[in-house]
Parts: C-alpha cells; structure tokens; sequence
C-alpha cells in the first residue's frame, strides 16, 4: 500500500536564471538564502578580506613611517657629520690665513661638503651685513635658493645650535619633482661672524622601496585571501555536503517518500546525525503505515457495515411504512409509536447515506457525472422544494441572483446536495429571519452565498464547522433530522470540484456560507464573486426583503442576466 501523502510538500528548488544577467541579483540573492556554503563562504571571504585590508593597510603605513623617519635621521646624522667637517676645516684654515686667503674659504668648504655629505645640493649664505674681507655666498645649485622657505631661515637664524630640517620637492632634470629634505644649521668662521649651511637630500628610493613593499603586501594579502577561502570551502564541503543530503531526504520524506535513508559514513557527529535520522523515519514510516492499515481497516468496517445493514434496513423501513400507514387503526399511543418508528428508519437510512458517502470519500472512489448546469436556475429548484420547510420555520427565502446564469460544467446532483444542505442548516439555525441567497460570477468561477441573519457562532465553532458529527450546541436538537454529517460531505463536494466551501459567522450577527465552483474545471486561482464577510448588513438587507417584489427565473441562458439585475436581481 502506498503510503498516504501530505498536503503540504517540502522540496529544494534548483536555482535558474544565471545566463541572464539582469537576473543575477534575484540569483545571488535566492543563493544566499538557500545555500548554507555559499553565505559562509561569503562571509569568510568578507571578514577574511577586511582583516587583510586592515593588516595591509595598518602595516603599509608603519612601514612608510618607519622608513622615512629612519632615512631622516640618516639625513640629519650625514648632514651633522658634514657641517662638523667643513667647522674643523674653516677652524683650521682661518687661523692661520691672512685676508687673501680669507677669500679662498668657500673653495675649501665646497670641497669639504663634496668629500664628507651624501648631499645633491648645499647652499652657505652670510648671516650679517656684507664685508669685503668676508667669504661670499655660494650654491651648488642657481636654483637652489628658491627652495629655502623663509621660517627655515629664520630658524636657523635663531638656533646657532641645532638643526632645523624641512621635507620639500627637489626639482629634477626632467622637470619632475621628488621628495626630498633640506637640513640647516650654522658655520662659524673664525674674525669674520656665522654662516647659514643648508644640504639637501634626495629621498627618490624611499617610495620605490615602499611601493616595492606595500606591492609585496598587497600581493600576499591576496593570496591570503584566496587560500583562506580554498581552505573554508574544503572544510565546509566536508560540513555541507552531508546537511544538504539531510535537507534532500528530509524534503522527499516530508512529500511522502517514505523509504528514503541518508547514508551514513564513519563514526563522527554527522554519522550519528544520519543514524538517528534513519531510525526517526523508520519509526515514522512504521506508524504512518499502522495508521494507514488502522484507517483502511475503519474505512472497509464502516463501509461493509452500511452495506450489511440496508438489507434489513429495506424491511424494516417496509414494515414500518406498512405500520405506519394503518396507524389510524390504533390507539393514539400506538399510533405515535408507529409514526415515531417511521422517522426513525427514514433517519436512520439517510444516516447509512451518509455514511456509505463518507466512505467512498475516504476510499478515494467518488466520481463526478459532469453536466452543463446553471447555478442560478438549480438555487432556484431547491429554494423551491424547501419552500415547506421554510413555511413551518416562519422563513422568507429570497433569492438574488445578479450573474451564474451560464451553464457551468459540475455534478449538479452533489452541487444540489450542498445547497441543500447549506440552505437546511440556515432555516433552522436562522431564528425565523429571512435567508439571502446569492448566486453572482466572474470570468473564472460562479458562486452561491447562503446568509441568514440567526444566532451565529463562536470563532471557536466557525473552525469545527465541517468537522463529523459536530454540532456547535449539543444541548439544541435537529428539528429536519439531520445526521451530523451534512457540512462535511458538502466541503468534500465542493473539493472533488476543484472548489471550495468557506464559511463566516459572528454570535449575533449570523451566518454565511459561500460555495465557489471554477468555470473550467481547474483549481481556483482569484477571490470569490461573492465576499465572504458581508460587512455590516445586519438590518439594511433585511429591510429590503421587504420592499422585494418576486421576480421569475428565466429558464433561457441569454440576456436573462440583464433583465434579472435590472428589477433588483431577487427571486
């Protein structure tokens, strides 16, 4: 026997839409949700990369700090190594020089400066008014006094024993300009007053080297990168591959594939995972199929029972019509006897009814005898054929019917029984208030309301109201026999016709039942033509019953429509 299947279907849908790009970001987006890989790969990728980027970034500046502030104090060490020279040789010199010789000096410090600094360019300018017997000012370079800022020469000016030093552009031959230092500090020359001495560093392999290293850094950062991710998608393969195998079977076990299994392979948490997996869907195949065996067992039971129990059924409804017939010859007793034994049997057989149909809906053996119908003119006959009931009820029945006269293909003998049934249950549950009953359509359904204006129900007993042998108020007996069965073979109906029997109902404010049937036999797809929640209707409707004139039905399906709604559309 196979085993019996859920409405409900759980199943992993396979991504589309990748040749397209315009629907990448639905992709990627549809894959992030679904792929428990793919978002941990996303996001190991992420914070992998912002921690490299972060590192890289963080070391690259250190580096570049680093480097230039170790090749500054290269600089200012040369350029004090430099200035201490070209003093000894101007100590040295002058102390033993007349004025003639004076003049020389610059000669022997530009040659000092070219033996003893590492500088491109220096400049040595007077600090003073200008003497005749005083050296002159002198630069390696014409263009090198223009460098010079105004703050560096009043600081060395003012400092006669430090440094001063500034980062500038050093022009190059081509025009181009590289980072570079000038260091100041004085000279002293002996009889004749101080000096200012500038040298300028080229600093042009500082940012090779830190391209160099900041390219190397970039370029392992990558690499970084790219190998953290191979590693968390080897591992999470590893992880993933067998949740997506527990997700697969899990999905096919929801849809009612009992017999699948997960494989289970070595002994870790994962093969205790599949194991425990596999004996839960062993144990829930094993009840589902004791359940099923138990149901078919009841189904078969109820069935052969209502078989078995027509045959005397048939003559104990003979003899009790026979009875009943002669009960003029009795005494009253026995004549109410006799009369309560024949609406017993005629109870009781349209209990076997029900129940033979009850069990052809669970057996799955119903068929439709399909037939060109319109909903309209058959409300019509059944309002017609309980228009004594409604008499001994005090009930106005009254029917509006705006559209659902075209033929619709359905089984007009099992819609008749829900109508039926639906108008039944309003007249006695309707406290001797009118009934409304609608018929309207669409494109692609027709429907049928029944509204009556009665006590109503509890939300509680709105959800129960298609359950077996329910009643919302056990204290309260049936007055038109009815088997308790009635709602639920007219929801089974209704979905053996691709439709569907919703009901609304509020304590006061009464009931409404509402039977949708699609055009062309296919499943419904949009609202009902009819609401559900009739709104606040409690009197206005009521009132205009009353002011109603009745109206035939035309029996023609054209135009009838038009003329109906015309006067009203109530019948």
């Amino acid at each position: 026997m196979a085993a019996p299947t859920t409405g409900v279907t759980a199943t992993r849908t396979p991504l589309a839409g990748w040749r397209d790009w315009r629907a990448w970001p639905g992709s990627l987006a549809a894959l992030w949700r679904r792929s428990l890989r793919f978002r941990t790969i996303m996001v190991t990728l992420g914070l992998t990369a912002l921690a490299v980027i972060v590192a890289c970034v963080w070391m690259a500046l250190a580096i570049q700090n680093d480097l230039f502030v170790s090749r500054k104090d290269q600089v200012l060490l040369d350029a004090q190594r430099a200035a201490a020279a070209t003093q000894l040789t101007l100590d040295s010199t002058t102390s033993q020089s007349d004025g003639v010789q004076l003049q020389n000096v610059g000669v022997l410090v530009d040659n000092t400066l070219s033996q003893q600094s590492a500088s491109d360019a220096y400049a040595v300018f007077r600090i003073g008014p200008p003497s005749t017997n005083a050296p002159q000012d002198f630069t390696s370079d014409l263009g090198f006094e223009e460098l010079l800022s105004d703050g560096l020469r009043e600081s060395v000016r003012a400092n006669d024993d430090r440094q001063v030093w500034q980062s500038v552009g050093l022009p190059t031959d081509d025009g181009a300009t590289v980072p570079g230092i000038i260091v100041g500090q004085q000279l002293t020359v002996p009889g004749v007053g101080p000096y200012e001495l500038y040298l300028a560093y080229d600093l042009a392999n500082a940012p090779q080297t830190l391209g160099f290293v900041q390219g190397t850094l970039w370029i392992v950062g990558i690499g970084l990168v790219l190998l953290i991710s191979g590693i968390a998608w080897f591992v999470l393969r590893s992880v993933t591959t067998p949740i997506g195998e527990a997700a697969d079977t899990s999905a096919k076990l929801a849809a009612g594939e009992l017999g699948v299994r997960l494989p289970v392979r070595g002994e870790d948490e994962l093969a205790t995972l599949g194991r425990s997996f596999n004996a839960m869907a062993d144990s829930i195949e094993s009840q589902i199929k004791e359940l099923a065996d138990l149901s078919l067992v009841q189904q078969r039971f109820v069935s052969d029972v209502s078989h078995e129990l027509r045959t005397p059924l048939t003559t104990i409804r003979l003899a009790a019509d026979m009875i009943n017939d002669q009960r003029e010859d009795f005494d009253p007793a026995t004549a109410r006897a006799a009369e309560l034994l024949n609406n017993q049997v005629q109870r009781f057989e349209t209990l076997l009814t029900d129940l033979l149909e009850i069990s052809r809906y669970d057996a799955g053996s119903v068929q439709l005898e399909l037939e060109p119908t319109s909903l309209a003119h058959l409300a019509e006959d059944v309002i017609a054929s309980m228009e004594q009931l409604a008499e001994q009820h005090s009930t106005d029945v009254r029917l509006v019917a705006p559209g659902g006269y075209s033929p619709v293909d359905m089984d007009p003998r099992r819609v008749r029984r829900i109508v039926r049934n639906l108008l039944g249950n309003a007249i006695e549950h309707g406290e001797g208030r009118p009934i409304v009953v609608t018929v309207d359509s669409d494109q692609q359904s027709v429907a049928l309301g029944v509204r009556d204006y009665g006590l109503g129900m509890k939300p509680e007993d709105v959800e129960r109201v298609f359950d077996r042998f329910w009643r919302a108020d056990p204290s309260r007996t049936r007055t038109i026999g009815g088997t308790g069965l009635g709602l639920s073979i007219a929801l089974g109906d209704a979905r053996l016709h691709g439709g569907e029997l919703a009901v609304w109902s509020a304590p006061g404010r009464g009931t409404n039942f509402v039977l949708t049937l699609p055009r062309k036999g296919e499943r419904l797809t949009g609202p009902s033509p009819i609401p559900l929640d009739p709104g606040d209707d409690s009197v206005a409707p009521v009132d205009a019953l009353g002011l109603t004139q009745p109206l035939p039905v035309p029996r023609e399906s054209g135009a009838v429509a038009t003329d109906a709604s015309a006067n009203g559309g109530a019948t």
